[in-house]
């Protein structure tokens, strides 16, 4: 019924044209955003979810981190392990060397004890200045029992521990000398012992790097599973969104000329009152 009070198809055509200038606006948030939820309203299960594995995703990029540190901390062991085993290589040459008969008591007292007490010395050495962050590797308690969160449970740790080494602890005291025949043979069974000892160390370590290269590969398959399945929740898919746009836009302008239609409908019937 055509009435001049209310145009009825104008209000019609206005509520169209918001309805479909507000899909445009959110389409084109979507494309600028690169979201397909641009605002919780769009979906709010699908934000919650896609939020909680960005969060999945952000634990295994530390967990990486903490693999690196790990096995950097392992290595610098291995390492300072690897040079104390060559010293008492040397070691065991010279005490080899001191218990042997050919040798005079003032060629063990003074030349090769004097190279076998700095290479203890030297030992020592190694020991406390390998470090990480500061802390000492091969003594104290920094490498006791220390956990490292490999996942994303407080329960997913590889825990390591590295026993404290010392020059003492290897050789003690009848490995402390090699200036008589009689001592540098007790100092032969106890650098055999000491590098016993370092090699299982060197042993335990390599176990603990294994298991943290495969931490690795588990995490890094992690990320990239979560982060893909975070991606199917949370991004836009660009050609769905822009083949929707061009759609809305053509409703948007087809609104626009109905309500400018619409709007010129009054006048038209004031002309049917003046005729």
């Amino acid at each position: 019924m055509p009435v001049i009070s209310t145009n009825n198809a104008a209000n019609a055509s206005l509520n169209y044209l918001n309805n479909n200038s507000s899909k445009e606006t959110n389409l084109l948030s979507q494309l600028a955003s690169g979201g397909r939820i641009v605002q919780a309203s769009d979906d709010a299960a699908g934000l919650a979810i896609g939020t909680q594995l960005q969060a999945s995703v952000t634990v295994y990029n530390q967990d990486a981190t903490n693999v690196s540190q790990g096995t950097a901390i392992l290595q610098s062991a291995d390492g300072a392990l690897a040079q104390i085993s060559n010293v008492l290589q040397r070691m065991m040459a010279l005490a080899t060397e001191a218990a042997s008969g050919q040798v005079t008591n003032s060629q063990r007292s003074e030349d090769i004890n004097t190279e076998y007490v700095q290479l203890k010395s030297e030992i020592s050495s190694i020991v406390s200045s390998t470090t990480y962050a500061g802390k000492t590797l091969l003594s104290g308690s920094f490498l006791s029992n220390v956990k490292f969160l490999v996942g994303t449970l407080s329960s997913n740790f590889i825990t390591i521990s590295v026993a404290s080494v010392s020059v003492a602890g290897l050789l003690g005291s009848s490995g402390s000398t090699v200036s008589t025949a009689a001592t540098a043979l007790g100092a032969i069974n106890k650098i055999n012992s000491a590098i016993n000892t370092i090699t299982k160390d060197r042993a335990k370590i390599g176990a603990y790097e294994s298991q943290f290269s495969f931490s690795s590969q588990v995490i890094a398959t992690n990320t990239q599973n979560i982060s893909a399945a975070a991606s199917v929740v949370l991004d836009a898919d660009v050609a769905s969104v822009k083949s929707q746009l061009s759609s809305v836009d053509v409703k948007t302008q087809a609104s626009v000329a109905a309500l400018t239609q619409a709007a010129q409908l009054p006048s038209e019937l004031l002309k049917l009152i003046q005729s």
